[in-house]
């Protein structure tokens, strides 16, 4: 059995923890945060500390803190267990411990309150030697199922695609929710349409599947859409725009 120890007590943490408490082929023996009372009420299912001294021996250590603080938190962890972190744009060396390293990436967007499916989520994973690549594997395949092997080079150019196709395209949504609530139109209006792009591009590549007025090059509509915009949102409007005209000439 795998015992795992896991530090930290934020969204990635906190869909962790409530995916491993209840298995029996993995054992979740300990969480780690350095705010205590974020973690309080795991204290009846698990062990918890906010001492890093006092960590348990285990197999695996998940750190899933903010990037920033990864290098110190690792530093820290004294035990000869695999150490590994959970960033999509941190390299595996940015891991400080002594021992063995390794990266643990859930390519997905965790809110909280927000329930996942771990069947769905593609689990990107990186070690330094066979063996311990294989105990990621086999810890992925006890929550999960789609396992990749990607290395810090491919894990990093991989984020900032994530960036553009799921932050830049949710702030795209609040821009288009703006519109939609100044002219007194409800948003749900759009669903149909934000969930065929989706689907559509399981089927078609991103580019067979572009549409639109700037695909067309409808400089008239793309005129009157501009005259319709705030000057930050004509900014957005026509960077997109362009890119679109200009499509594999960026």
């Amino acid at each position: 059995m795998i015992k795992v120890v896991i530090l930290g007590a934020g969204n990635v943490a906190s869909h962790l923890i409530d995916i491993l408490l209840p298995k029996t082929d993995i054992q979740l023996i300990q969480v780690y945060a350095r705010d205590i009372t974020k973690i309080t009420h795991l204290k009846n299912h698990v062990s918890i500390t906010n001492n890093i001294e006092l960590l348990k021996e285990a197999d695996i250590y998940i750190i899933a803190v903010s990037d920033n603080a990864i290098g110190t938190i690792s530093s820290k962890i004294k035990t000869k267990g695999l150490v590994v972190h959970t960033s999509g744009s941190v390299s595996i060396n940015s891991l400080n411990n002594s021992g063995r390293k390794g990266v643990f990436y859930l390519l997905q967007s965790f809110s909280k309150d927000k329930k996942v499916d771990f069947d769905t989520i593609p689990f990107c994973l990186e070690a330094e030697n066979k063996d311990d690549l294989k105990t990621l594997e086999t810890l992925a395949l006890s929550i999960g199922k789609k396992i990749y092997f990607i290395n810090s080079e491919q894990r990093k150019h991989l984020h900032v695609a994530a960036v553009f196709v799921n932050n830049f395209v949710n702030h795209l949504y609040t821009i288009g929710n703006d519109i939609c609530s100044k002219y007194d139109v409800p948003f749900e209006v759009l669903y149909p349409l934000i969930k065929e792009t989706a689907l559509k591009i399981q089927s078609l590549s991103p580019e067979d599947a572009q549409t639109g007025p700037a695909k067309r090059n409808d400089t008239k509509t793309i005129k009157n859409h501009l005259d319709l915009l705030t000057n930050k949102q004509q900014e957005i409007y026509t960077i997109l725009t362009e890119s679109i005209i200009n499509g594999k000439k960026l």
